[in-house]
């Protein structure tokens, strides 16, 4: 890990200079102007425009590298709910009685304006977020663009999706984002709603809305019929009174599985249609024929990418006993590359925690491993000094009883088990409440294909890890919940078949 130094950015975060190598590091930051005006205060987006809420009540959205405040959003009130959905029904008989084609339109227009300002996205994602901007720039915001491009593409070919001659729309969808991808979230929800004719009444989360509501610009700029897409911020009570609302048809959530599962509580023995995409603690499995260092590669963007907020991410790590030693020592050296700083930087590749709440989940969930008697390991590592931080760590000598093999930490962390046939990798990775993905590593494709039928995961990566794409569904089973996004599979959710 580069040892750093404080340096004038203009960003409020101190900068890592890499020392002893053949380059030195320097920074190489990217404009928070480029953002565009963040108003000090936002309402909600209702029936097209930005309203006031009928509450005072104020939220505070900051900065997790720096912990300035951005601005002040709504607390989202029942009766704000109330005409966020009065005016997604009203939208509803118009939208889903236009052609396929035309609907398409509208969806092509919100891709196209995406890739027009996309720096402007993720640099506001970034600074509400914490994320880097090379992940942002080059994951994030792309992969939004394609879901919209994706699923414009579905919007007149509905009949020939699987699901019977003319699907009909749902109704009114509700959709509850979390902080980790917020505009891809975004996308993987409003897209596939728009394109099959429903009307959408989103809230984003409450620590990352800028971006939705961003988002709900573009809308108004792709000329989006009004009460189409609704916008409406605030906290957990927004949300609940979001998804209990009985002129709901769909409700559409992603985030922590207690919260998923009081959702599925307060939905049961009503007609809504539900989806789910919850928690995860997946198994990165490496066997000893594995390419080690592209699977050290793997390894990292599976724990690293985002700080580890990612429900998918490979927190496990399965090493093969023969392999472990060498493993870890190359993982090690890798681990000692990362550099951990201002998510403005271009270089940085471990930004800002989330929010205090979140690091103080990481902090006791890696102080219960060195409890419970794992070894902890992280790079040297001089963390800055304002804001949300936490180094990447390591912990070997984890058994299947400690905290941090069975609970999501959803921070960059890694727990370290070891096993010695493809049976016993079987057994450990699906040991769990967990359902989400895994990955595996090997040179034997039989061996791959054997696994994966085995391993109890919506998604199995092989030979790689975290690759998403917009034709490929993706989902869980068990605790990490039911239904999927993306691809054609993402359709279902939000048609009346």
């Amino acid at each position: 890990m580069a040892k750093t130094k404080k340096t004038e950015t203009g960003t409020g975060t101190e900068q890592p200079v890499r020392k002893g190598s053949l380059f030195e590091y320097a920074p190489a930051p990217e404009s928070p102007a480029a953002a565009g005006e963040i108003a000090t205060g936002y309402g909600h987006f209702i029936g097209g425009e930005f309203v006031d809420s009928s509450g005072s009540e104020a939220l505070k959205t900051v900065n997790p590298a720096t912990e300035q405040v951005l601005a002040e959003f709504a607390q989202g009130t029942g009766e704000d709910v109330d005409r966020a959905v009065a005016a997604a029904r009203k939208a509803f008989a118009d939208w889903s009685a236009l052609p396929g084609s035309e609907r398409a339109k509208y969806l092509f227009r919100i891709a196209r304006i995406i890739q027009e300002r996309s720096r402007e996205l993720a640099v506001l994602e970034s600074i509400d977020n914490g994320k880097p901007i090379r992940e942002t720039r080059d994951v994030d915001l792309p992969l939004v663009a394609a879901h919209f491009f994706y699923y414009a593409g579905w919007a007149d070919k509905l009949d020939f999706a699987g699901y019977g001659p003319n699907p009909r729309p749902l109704g009114v969808a509700a959709q509850v984002i979390p902080w980790n991808f917020p505009l891809l979230m975004l996308a993987w929800k409003v897209a596939p709603a728009l394109a099959t004719g429903n009307t959408v009444v989103l809230k984003p989360a409450e620590t990352t809305p800028l971006t939705a509501l961003r988002f709900a610009e573009i809308c108004r700029q792709a000329g989006l019929p009004k009460g189409v897409v609704n916008i409406v911020t605030g906290d957990g009570r927004t949300g609940a009174a979001l998804t209990a609302h009985p002129d709901v048809n769909k409700v559409a959530f992603t985030g922590s599985t207690p919260v998923g599962r009081a959702i599925a509580k307060q939905l049961a023995g009503t007609r809504k249609k539900l989806s789910l995409e919850l928690g995860g603690k997946a198994a990165n499995i490496v066997f000893d024929d594995a390419p080690l260092d592209q699977a050290v590669e793997g390894i990292v963007n599976g724990i690293f990418f985002n700080q580890g907020h990612v429900c998918c991410a490979g927190s496990r790590l399965l090493v093969q006993e023969s392999v472990q030693d060498e493993l870890l020592d190359a993982l090690k050296r890798r681990m000692g590359t990362l550099r951990v700083g201002d998510p403005l930087d271009k270089n940085t590749d471990v930004g800002a925690i989330n929010s205090a709440e979140q690091l103080a989940r990481i902090t006791e969930l890696a102080a219960a491993g060195e409890q419970e008697g794992a070894e902890r390991w992280a790079p040297e590592c001089e963390l800055p000094g304002a804001g949300y931080w936490f180094p990447p760590t390591l912990f070997t000598g984890v058994s299947q009883a400690h905290r941090i093999a069975r609970e999501e930490i959803f921070g960059p962390v890694l727990s370290v088990l070891t096993f010695r046939t493809p049976a016993e990798a079987v057994e450990k990775a699906n040991n769990t409440p967990y359902g989400l993905s895994a990955g595996i590593w090997t040179e034997k494709g039989s061996r791959i294909l054997w696994m994966a039928n085995r391993l109890r995961a919506g998604v199995v990566w092989a030979n790689t890890f975290n690759k998403f794409d917009p034709t490929s569904p993706f989902g869980g089973y068990k605790e990490s919940g039911y239904g999927r996004e993306g691809g054609r599979h993402g359709l279902e959710a939000y048609l009346d078949v």
